[in-house]
């Protein structure tokens, strides 16, 4: 072999070993608003990480959760990041499908996490995800109209008050709607939204021996009260509105009112996409005075599946996206009131936020009052507000939903999509092991 080829090959060897040095992570995740402005701030992150690319997977959110959690269960090792929930972390790091974030760097502060969110993420004192952004629930609703129908809105509003006045708002000639709910089918859709309402009308989805409830009067009187109001004063074809729909909504001034996440309230107020920017007002989510609201307690978190051959890169990359400066990144860009909310305390004792986002008060508040270990009027052997904390839920969710989802759209009784979700629940249950 000559010394030309020995150099050339030394050559195209050092070649290859600089290639193969820039590590690309796969990261899955959700089409919400935070999400896709963070995908346009990542130059900022690979700028300052020159070895590490990224490469994005952006879903709908059912399709989302179908996607990593088929991936992590079978071990396909398709993804390095996943954007998964507070009902998947406890459940897949107690398997062991998760690595545990103990190398987010000295500056992540992760004492400074607000306390509700960070301890549904933990696991014998190790987080297993980092929040992007934290959410309760809570009502929207526009101030203008609310005067229009001669009432006010209380900042602890009950339910009674809530259908009366979206009956009151609701003018079907201007195209206005009093009010627009979750009806599109899923776990995490309109299964978050009635199971937490559910809670403040005294229902619950087990009781204590794991026995479904759906047969019982607490649940008939959610479902009914849910179904004829949205009837009297929903949106047209509410059965396929999710998030992102009555999102749409309400930016197009279409929405008298809005019971839905507390991340929404920096999209319905930004007036460079929301007609409606200055005319919005927040509440508390509603209650019947049993002592549980209708808000649930979510965080959508970064976490890496124990298959992936890039940890470290990825590790880093979720230290930077959820980090302090991460937040002060997108307030240069976007403003203040456009951060992530709902993860960290220093946002909310932060002067410049309070004042930018005229919603941090109530959002705070709502997550603050959520209690995953208590979410219901009567016990319950299970965690989880808006879900319940066990393997066999996203399948049973999913099914009931699609049930009280037709319900909604008027091609089944209320009494027939209860009666078959207590059929289906007993059947998923007893196979479960949990009732004999």
């Amino acid at each position: 072999m000559t010394l030309k080829t020995l150099l050339l090959g030394a050559g195209t060897a050092l070649a290859l070993s600089g290639m193969a040095h820039a590590e690309t992570i796969t990261i899955a995740t959700v089409n919400n608003g935070d999400m896709i402005r963070m995908q346009k701030l990542t130059d900022e992150f690979t700028k300052a990480n020159p070895d590490i690319q990224l490469e994005w997977v952006t879903l709908e959110e059912n399709v989302l959760r179908e996607r990593v959690t088929t991936d992590i269960a079978t071990k396909g090792g398709q993804y390095d990041v996943m954007t998964i929930g507070t009902y998947e972390v406890p459940i897949w790091a107690k398997q062991g499908w998760l690595l545990p974030l103990d190398n987010l760097g000295a500056d992540y502060d992760v004492d400074d996490l607000l306390p509700a969110i960070r301890g549904g993420l933990s696991m014998d004192g190790k987080l297993y995800a980092a929040p992007f952004y934290g959410e309760s629930s809570m009502v929207m609703y526009r101030k203008d109209l609310m005067e229009k129908a001669g009432l006010t809105m209380p900042d602890a509003p009950t339910w009674d008050f809530i259908a009366d006045a979206a009956r009151k708002m609701t003018n079907r000639d201007e195209g206005i709607n009093g009010i627009c709910l979750r009806g599109k089918a899923g776990w995490g859709e309109n299964m978050a939204f009635l199971t937490a309402m559910s809670n403040s009308f005294g229902a619950r989805w087990f009781d204590e021996n794991w026995k479904p409830q759906f047969d019982q009067p607490e649940w008939k009187n959610t479902l009914d009260f849910y179904v004829k109001l949205m009837n009297d004063a929903g949106p047209q074809g509410a059965s396929s509105n999710g998030f992102n729909e009555n999102l749409a909504l309400f930016q197009q001034g279409k929405c008298g009112m809005w019971i839905d996440a507390t991340v929404a309230a920096s999209f319905v107020s930004n007036p460079k996409d929301s007609t409606v920017a200055d005319k919005v007002g927040y509440a508390l989510a509603p209650d019947n005075g049993l002592g549980k609201r209708g808000n649930w307690l979510w965080a959508w978190t970064l976490a890496i599946p124990a298959g992936s051959q890039k940890a470290d890169a990825a590790e880093k990359f979720i230290a930077w996206a959820t980090s302090k400066a991460y937040l002060e990144l997108v307030a240069s860009k976007e403003g203040w009131a456009n951060v992530p909310p709902g993860t960290r305390t220093s946002l909310y004792e932060n002067p410049e936020y309070q004042k930018a986002a005229p919603f941090a008060k109530m959002t705070l508040d709502s997550i603050n009052s959520a209690d995953p270990t208590k979410p219901t009027v009567k016990p319950v052997p299970y965690v989880g507000v808006q879900f319940v904390a066990i393997p066999e839920f996203q399948g049973l969710g999913t099914t009931v939903g699609q049930l009280f989802s037709a319900a909604l759209a008027g091609q089944m009784s209320v009494d027939d999509a209860l009666a078959q979700a207590q059929d289906v629940a007993t059947r998923e249950m007893t196979r479960g092991g949990y009732i004999k």
